[in-house]
């Protein structure tokens, strides 16, 4: 479900930039909801997570049988003959020639008994007609064309693995490379989410400066008018009116840099977030509202944290796909088992007519076993690569932990230093406010010179600015920590 600011964007988006009645203003948590359903990251590592998943369906595809139907037809522009018979008829009988002959002959036999029963059964009588051999040395038989002009041939066949273990294990190389997509689309939302709290934060920042320079330019216009008003009764002095008309001038760009920081602020966080940056938004609250969140225990517990880490569960992911891997190339060793059907339909004739065609039928079942015996060491070596890989995976998995150690402890120690910050820069802002009321009223009545009241006006607002600046670099860290410890930002910290 989301939220009425979330809402009020998509009717923006239905009605476009020309028919925004107002501004949208977002809180943090809209942003990020707004973030993780419109950047552009996240899109793009959710199609990733739906191509993996694709891929892997069809890798279970390899253990169903793959048919396949084909059609054929040839024409014979020239007939294949064949040679019955010795070359040389002079030779004996013992000759090899004889005796292919004598071979050949002997496996005609049955075929020219079986055709000499079917002409029986028609009442046809049945006659051998023998060519006459030539005399003479070198004669040998004529050859005989064999087929028919015409060939029409279909055909249906099916295959599939029996056993293949090493197919089996691929398969479940699959379920681990989608695992380790939908991490990496984790990954991707989490830095979107820090992205866009450190963005968020950053504007809050600029319109905290922006707010103590408004101050600086108000008091600055309220000391020159009271300058102005002194001197020309002849109780200020002319370089107390061009001191006071500077510090006025010289107030003007440091709120003009304010501004446009609050603007590019807005940008980079429309920008994070997917929108258009001419869409007109702005955010709610202030920098002081998180002041309250800053004061709780860092305790050292939470860098032994990293189970929720991304990084660490992606290369834990990887270790085990080339786990996999060395045991799917160690199963190139079994043998495998195959099982296919064929089944053909074709035809032959000497005349292009398809009405006296007549059909013959014919199908195999094969079932082969394929024994892997020498590959030049090639397997070997392979397994030796992917070993080798996972070794420089693990180092690089202890190097990436110890960087996230350092991380953590940076991000608690920011954090800790940003804690006194605040607290030290809130003591001295009630000092400096203080002190800024009493120059002032001093001033008014002559008792204190405009130097004085420029000094306390720059301490005060130098305080003003290390406070929020405290705030922004506690904030920063802790977004960066959260991260860093994988936590969501719907989880409670």
């Amino acid at each position: 479900m989301l939220l009425l600011p979330l809402q009020a964007w998509a009717q923006y988006q239905e009605t476009g930039p020309e028919q925004a009645d107002s501004t949208l203003v977002l809180s943090l948590d809209d942003a990020l909801k707004i973030a993780l359903s419109e950047n552009t990251s996240i899109k793009v590592a959710d199609m990733e997570i739906k191509r993996q998943k694709y891929a892997q369906k069809g890798a279970y595809g390899a253990l169903f049988p793959q048919i396949s139907a084909t059609g054929m037809y040839s024409y014979a522009i020239k007939k294949q003959k064949v040679f019955f018979g010795s070359d040389d008829d002079s030779e004996g009988a013992g000759s090899s020639g004889g005796g292919m002959s004598s071979m050949m002959e002997g496996l005609m036999d049955p075929i020219m008994y079986y055709i000499q029963q079917l002409y029986e059964a028609t009442n046809t009588p049945f006659v051998v007609y023998v060519a006459p051999e030539k005399e003479g040395p070198g004669s040998s038989s004529e050859p005989i064309e064999m087929g028919r002009r015409n060939q029409v041939q279909f055909s249906i066949s099916a295959a599939m693995p029996l056993v293949n273990v090493q197919l089996w294990e691929s398969l479940r190389l699959t379920k681990d490379q989608v695992e380790l997509t939908i991490e990496k689309a984790r990954e991707s939302r989490l830095s979107t989410v820090t992205a866009v709290k450190q963005a968020y934060y950053a504007v809050l920042m600029a319109k905290a400066s922006y707010n103590v320079y408004n101050a600086v330019l108000e008091n600055a216009a309220h000391n020159l008018k009271l300058t102005e008003s002194r001197y020309n009764v002849q109780k200020a002095s002319a370089m107390d009116l061009a001191r006071a008309q500077s510090t006025f001038a010289a107030a003007i760009p440091n709120l003009y840099n304010a501004e446009n920081a609050i603007q590019l602020g807005l940008w980079q966080l429309k920008a994070v977030m997917g929108i258009a940056l001419d869409t007109p938004i702005d955010i709610e609250g202030k920098l002081a509202d998180y002041a309250e969140t800053m004061f709780r225990d860092l305790t050292e517990g939470e860098e032994s944290d990293l189970e929720k880490n991304s990084q660490l569960r992606q290369l834990a992911t990887q270790a085990e796909i080339l786990a996999r891997q060395i045991r799917m190339q160690q199963y190139a060793y079994i043998p495998t088992l195959n099982l296919s059907l064929t089944y053909n339909y074709y035809t032959q004739s000497d005349k292009f007519n398809l009405s006296q065609w007549k059909w013959l039928p014919s199908s195999t079942a094969v079932v082969t076993l394929s024994i892997p015996i020498f590959s030049g060491g090639q397997r070997y070596h392979t397994i030796k690569q992917t070993r080798v890989q996972a070794d420089e995976l693990q180092l690089q998995r202890e190097n990436t932990e110890r960087q996230l150690r350092i991380s953590i402890r940076q991000n608690l120690n920011t954090m800790s230093t940003a804690m006194k910050t605040y607290d030290a820069a809130s003591e001295a802002l009630k000092s400096a406010e203080k002190a800024y009321d009493i120059a002032s009223k001093s001033y008014e009545v002559g008792k204190t010179t405009f130097t004085d009241l420029n000094n306390t006006e720059l301490t005060l607002t130098q305080t003003r600015l290390q406070s929020a600046q405290a705030v922004y670099n506690f904030m920063v860290a802790k977004a960066t920590l959260e991260q860093t410890l994988g936590y969501d930002f719907t989880q409670e910290k």
